[in-house]
């Protein structure tokens, strides 16, 4: 079920340029042929601070044809949403068959937060990531696939981006 990037992988900028345009057009031609099927996608963007989110999401952006795609982003919860169901938020922004949702700030930003400042408990903790699954396997079971990017970099890499911003 799970797939994992390889790690470690460096590719030039030289091949990063001359790979681009067959990267593009086979992303451009994916997303077509999506639109004319019965499932969704939704591509969940998280990671550190610095790890290039901003980066990617503008480059899906820019590839992707926007008819066929919405990127959603999510901060802290509002009043208003404090007071619905978990995730209601995410609920009215998931998209139809055929296209796709990018989502940064998912349903995974507030149990993350939570454990890396140690607000919550082990048990509180396994609750949310139960609900978490839970709500995965609806999606899936509705025909969507879910597709999880994790970018991370070492904290001196880290501490030198965050400095450029």
């Amino acid at each position: 079920m799970f797939e994992v990037a390889e790690l470690g992988h460096k590719v030039t900028k030289a091949d990063y340029n001359e790979k681009v345009p067959t990267l593009r057009t086979q992303l451009l031609t994916a997303q077509q042929q999506l639109s004319t099927l019965n499932f969704s996608v939704i591509i969940l963007i998280s990671g550190v601070d610095g790890g290039g989110k901003g980066e990617v999401i503008n480059l899906l952006n820019e590839w992707l044809d926007p008819r066929f795609m919405r990127t959603n982003a999510y901060d802290s919860s509002s009043d208003e949403e404090k007071e619905r169901p978990k995730f209601w938020r995410f609920w009215r922004t998931m998209p139809a068959k055929g296209t796709i949702g990018i989502y940064v700030g998912s349903w995974y930003s507030d149990p993350i937060a939570q454990r890396v400042h140690k607000d919550t408990k082990e048990a509180d903790l396994q609750l949310q990531l139960t609900q978490i699954k839970q709500l995965e396997q609806e999606l899936a079971d509705d025909g969507t696939l879910i597709i999880k990017c994790w970018l991370h970099l070492k904290k001196d890499q880290q501490k030198k981006r965050l400095k450029l911003l």
